[in-house]
């Protein structure tokens, strides 16, 4: 685990006429504070990333779809530096992630359909708050290419 990831289960409450999916509340211990919320989409097979916030603290959830979520820990003085987590949240494990500052993330959906992620992060966006990295570069070392065992 990555220091300062937190992976916290998600409530979904249906019945007849549909679903509520919880995400995050003020009340919630694990709340930080609020800055924005907005939903990013992925066509099957799309990989978006990498970003790296130097400030923002990312709170992700996916509200449709599956998505394999990459995060790389490249805070130098972290004590889990140069770690990588893999994570496939969604449909099937529906859960929030927190995603500190200085993690460098990335996802794929991977499922066959387009997916909908939500995130509330604690600050609104800033252009120079987030720096972008090629997702088949270098910086991480990741291959985003599935593992078939």
């Amino acid at each position: 685990m990555i220091e300062g990831v937190k992976l916290v289960p998600l409530k979904r409450i249906s019945d007849e006429r549909g679903m509520i999916m919880h995400m995050l509340k003020c009340t919630d211990p694990h709340f930080e504070q609020f800055g924005e919320v907005y939903f990013s989409t992925a066509h099957p097979g799309v990989i978006k990333g990498w970003h790296e916030h130097t400030k923002q603290v990312q709170f992700y959830a996916v509200v449709k779809g599956m998505i394999k979520l990459v995060l790389y820990d490249a805070r130098k003085k972290s004590p889990t530096h140069g770690e990588l987590m893999e994570l496939f949240i969604g449909d099937d494990n529906y859960q929030l992630v927190r995603i500190p500052a200085g993690i460098i993330n990335g996802y794929k959906n991977i499922g066959t359909e387009t997916i909908i992620l939500a995130n509330c992060a604690t600050l609104p966006h800033q252009p120079d708050e987030m720096l972008r990295y090629d997702p088949h570069g270098s910086k991480v070392p990741y291959k985003w290419t599935r593992a078939d065992k």
